[in-house]
C-alpha cells in the first residue's frame, strides 16, 4: 500500500514541542496550505492540516522554525480515535512527518516578522532553491514604482551581450 504525503506551508503558530513520559521529544503543529484555485471573490483558500514530527527531528523542527515559516514536509497520513471527556469517540487525522525542509533563509523569516508577514527579501533578485525542486523566494519585480508592473519584463534587456545559440545547442 502506498500512503504518502508531500506538502509545502506555512506554519501557522509555533510548533508545540514537548516530551514523553519515556522522555521522546514530539512536537505538532498545523500547517496552512494554500490551495491550487481561487473562488468567485478571487480570493485563494488554504487548508489546515495538523502535523505530528518525532525524536530529534521535533527537535530541530521546533528550533529552526516559527509561526510564518514556509517548510516543505514528507510523511504519512494517519488516523487514530480517543474517547473524550463526555465519552465520544473523536478521531484525528494528521500527517506524521518523516522528513522536512526549511524552504525560506532564517533572514527572510526575520525579515519577514519584523514586516507583520510581509515578504519582503533583501540581496538581490537570485532566489535559493530547495529540495522540492522550486525556488523558496517569490519572483522579484525589478519595475521602477508607480510604473507597469504588470507589464512583463526582457531578463536578457541590461546584459550587454547577445546570446549565441547554434542548432548544436538546441535539445530537439
Amino acid at each position: 500500500m502506498i500512503n504518502n504525503v508531500v506538502l509545502v506551508g506555512r506554519l501557522t503558530r509555533d510548533p508545540d514541542l514537548r516530551t514523553t513520559g519515556s522522555g521522546i521529544s514530539v512536537a505538532t503543529f498545523t500547517l496552512a496550505v494554500d490551495r491550487q484555485y481561487t473562488n468567485s471573490q478571487g480570493e485563494r483558500g488554504a487548508d489546515f492540516i495538523n502535523c505530528v514530527i518525532w525524536r530529534k527531528a521535533a527537535e530541530n523542527f521546533a528550533n529552526f522554525t516559527s509561526k510564518g515559516s514556509l517548510v516543505g514536509i514528507q510523511g504519512r497520513i494517519q488516523t487514530r480515535t480517543y474517547d473524550d471527556k463526555d465519552g465520544k469517540r473523536v478521531y484525528v487525522t494528521e500527517v506524521i512527518i518523516d522528513n522536512f525542509s526549511l524552504l525560506e533563509s532564517r533572514r527572510d523569516r526575520e525579515n519577514r516578522q519584523t514586516n507583520g508577514g510581509n515578504f519582503a527579501p533583501q540581496g538581490g533578485n537570485a532566489p535559493s532553491t530547495n529540495n522540492f525542486g522550486g525556488s523558496s523566494a517569490p519572483s522579484m519585480n525589478n519595475a521602477p514604482a508607480g510604473g507597469e508592473s504588470n507589464k512583463p519584463q526582457d531578463p536578457f534587456a541590461d546584459s550587454g551581450s547577445t546570446i549565441d545559440i547554434s542548432d548544436d545547442d538546441l535539445p530537439f
